[in-house]
């Protein structure tokens, strides 16, 4: 018999922890080699870590709620082969480790200790019998929150219990702090005001018969994103309609060779992505964020690609250094993306690093909308549905009226750094490249 530490894996470059939201395996359970044993959420994303071998699961080092740094421990699995990535430790680092860790017994396996666990006193429940993670019982050391004030913060975990995104928030809202103890003998500086929560209270409480449905963890994280998106940034639209009749006709002409050659559907999106990434490398100051007071110009144009999700929410898949793609290759990339996204099978690399963002509204029926930035971006354009309209068309005989297959772009930016016109003629440089679409081409 050996045992195997299961550490939480890299999840991407910008990701350094996750959080724990639901064990699928208790200890003594067997486990098949790439068998999902944890269920982790980060701030963009959430996913499974599987075991890498065949095993029981002999402990569990986090609970429901814990926050966990990459390349932790998180549990361990007794296996029949020699597997085993521990060695024995020496008396004197067996002393070395606390006397009563709360999560990590005494063992002859060296096993990592988290740093939260190290921080913080071994006694992770209070008087009263609530149970506090390594991670908030750090938060409140540093912070100076007694035990006492400690339990009067509301948790929204499971049992109530108090998250790290509880304690922050308390901290946010301005704590009060500990009064003087006699132990310390230093003197604590006096209390300021709590600070009023800039979340608006709902001026109609339920009634009977009401249903109180509380939000989605992507749902919180989406409001959060999308009300300091607009703290930060001065939003202003430019519209711009764009006759697409030629590539209607195209794609109509040939979506069925098109399939039986390349094996893949093609739709207006990567037509659109096209058309926008050509659009960027002519007006490169669109492709830029802004850092303080300072503005970073990308190299690579990173278009974002707002997918929806079979619960209502959006996720952002990232199409990455999407000017070097052609048509072919943008639609692989396209399906490819909107097809983990709707079966949650993206990884935390596929929603970073976008410079710019396109949304399509237009599949939901709407003819325009005014989107908000994704930050740190600049600018997301929105794509609205195609219509048949009667239009004008001129001709060297004169003008007509036909029926034109047309669309509306709504450009938002971060007026900022985008002026006016900056962004109204990238709009419509991107109406332009539609507009200019040959619907005799090949593919």
């Amino acid at each position: 018999m050996s045992k195997f530490e299961l550490k939480l894996p890299k999840m991407g470059e910008s990701v350094a922890e996750a959080t724990i939201t639901s064990w699928l395996k208790e200890v003594g359970d067997t486990i098949e080699m790439d068998e999902p044993i944890v269920e982790i959420a980060t701030d963009k994303v959430d996913s499974e870590v599987p075991s890498e071998v065949e095993g029981v699961l002999l402990e569990r080092f986090f609970e429901v709620d814990d926050v966990v740094g990459v390349g932790q421990v998180i549990a361990v699995i007794e296996t029949e082969g020699d597997v085993s990535v521990n060695e024995e430790v020496s008396q004197e680092e067996e002393s070395d480790l606390p006397e009563d860790l709360p999560t990590v017994e005494k063992v002859k396996e060296k096993i990592e200790v988290p740093s939260a666990v190290s921080a913080v006193s071994a006694d992770l429940n209070s008087p009263s019998g609530k149970f506090y993670s390594p991670l908030v019982r750090n938060i409140a050391k540093k912070e100076g929150i007694s035990l006492q004030e400690l339990e009067s913060i509301q948790g929204s975990g499971k049992d109530n219990r108090v998250t790290k995104n509880d304690i922050l928030a308390y901290l946010k809202n301005g704590k009060q702090l500990a009064p003087e103890t006699e132990e310390s003998g230093i003197k604590t500086p006096a209390p300021e005001p709590a600070k009023a929560s800039t979340i608006p209270q709902s001026p109609v409480p339920p009634v009977v018969g009401d249903e109180v449905i509380e939000m989605t963890r992507m749902g919180k994280l989406i409001s959060k994103h999308m009300v300091d998106s607009l703290r930060t940034s001065a939003h202003v639209q430019s519209f711009v309609e764009v006759d697409v009749t030629n590539i209607v006709k195209w794609r109509e002409r040939i979506k069925d060779e098109f399939f039986k050659r390349e094996g893949e559907k093609i739709t207006y999106t990567p037509i659109f992505m096209e058309a926008v990434a050509k659009a960027i490398r002519d007006f490169p100051l669109m492709n830029i964020s802004v850092d303080g007071d300072k503005v970073i110009k990308h190299k690579d144009i990173n278009l974002g690609m707002a997918a929806a999700l079979p619960d209502g929410n959006l996720i952002v898949p990232v199409i990455k250094k999407a000017d070097q793609l052609n048509l072919v290759g943008m639609t692989k990339v396209v399906n490819d993306l909107a097809v983990r996204a709707r079966g949650g099978k993206l990884n935390p690399d596929d929603i970073q690093g976008g410079t710019f963002t396109v949304t399509n509204v237009g599949s939901f029926g709407s003819i325009m909308g005014t989107p908000i930035i994704n930050q740190p971006q600049v600018g997301i354009l929105a794509l609205g549905s195609i219509r048949k309209i009667p239009a004008v068309i001129e001709t060297s005989e004169g003008d007509l009226i036909g029926i034109r297959h047309k669309m509306i772009l709504s450009h938002s930016y971060d007026h900022r750094v985008v002026n006016g016109a900056l962004g109204s003629m990238f709009a419509k440089r991107v109406g332009d490249y539609l507009e200019a679409w040959d619907q005799n081409a090949g593919f």
